[in-house]
């Protein structure tokens, strides 16, 4: 066929649909519309989610119960290697819990990252067969890691609460797991949409988490760290301006007595910061390619 034929059908097709009143079914909705899509979906994201903590388990022995051993095991490990063997205990109160919840915070962003970055490519039958907004997916993905954050909170503030007691500041580690859970939401859309058409993201984000890990104060403290090592005062600024740093150290002022000895300077300005910027970011990000997912 021509080009000029293919013009022509091309603008027969258009002006038939605009008789008829009818739209593209992958057009990218305007923005706002699109964020309310998303809300009269929620009750979809949130079943989408439990379904999902369903199939994971549903072939174990213990079944759900691994949602409880799962972080209790890493955590024993990271403890076993990082506070025994190479000593970072030293000098940190309540070691345990200052290193658990380092562990639970940042695995929930870790897990949020990486499975995301796949939600839309392992979904591609669905995204196919129905019409809903994409990101619904990756917020499902979200919602089902912040239900085993909830149970992992459950874990540590019994830990800490039978080593340090219960304190009214516990409190606030409700505003802390919103502002870290506004900040995965925002990153998950960033990584579900690389995910799809960078496919190798997936393979490259357990390289690029494992370096995080390392460098984001988990095992120790990161001021005084640098204290031991001379370091001048910006250096720790530059550091602390790291999201999970400051996720971890919001988390660990809410429950843990002695840590403001170690906290990080402008934890909770940088930590509202980055949530901000990163769901703000994400969303936007997402939403410019709605209408791109699925095809091929």
């Amino acid at each position: 066929m021509s080009t000029a034929a293919e013009s022509a059908t091309t603008a027969d097709a258009a002006a038939l649909a605009e008789r008829y009143g009818l739209s593209k079914s992958a057009a990218r909705p305007p923005f706002w519309g699109y964020l309310r899509e998303l809300w009269g979906r929620r009750q979809f994201i949130y079943s989408y989610a439990r379904a999902r903590t369903y199939a994971l388990y549903a072939g174990a022995r213990l079944g759900s119960v691994w949602q409880i051993l799962t972080p209790l095991l890493n955590a024993g490990v990271y403890y076993l290697a990082f506070g025994l063997l190479l000593g970072t205990a030293k000098g940190i109160a309540n070691y345990p819990a200052f290193l658990i919840c380092g562990m639970f915070v940042f695995t929930y962003t870790q897990r949020s990252m990486t499975e995301g970055s796949r939600a839309i490519s392992t979904n591609m039958s669905l995204i196919r067969t129905l019409h809903f907004p994409r990101a619904t997916l990756p917020l499902a993905y979200v919602v089902n890691e912040l239900n085993q954050m909830f149970i992992s909170m459950g874990i540590l503030l019994v830990l800490v609460g039978a080593t340090d007691g219960v304190a009214w500041r516990w409190a606030l580690i409700v505003p802390a797991l919103l502002l870290q859970t506004m900040f995965n939401i925002g990153m998950t859309l960033i990584f579900a949409r690389l995910g799809t058409f960078l496919t190798d993201i997936s393979q490259l984000l357990p390289f690029i988490t494992r370096t995080w890990l390392y460098a984001s104060g988990i095992f120790f403290s990161i001021p005084d760290k640098l204290a031991s090592l001379d370091a001048p005062s910006w250096v720790i600024h530059a550091l602390a301006l790291n999201p999970i740093s400051a996720y971890i150290d919001i988390a660990r002022r809410a429950l843990l007595d002695e840590h403001s000895k170690h906290a990080l300077p402008n934890a909770w300005p940088i930590a509202i910061g980055w949530a901000v910027v990163a769901m703000v970011g994400g969303f936007i990000y997402f939403w410019r390619a709605e209408d791109r997912y699925g095809r091929g």
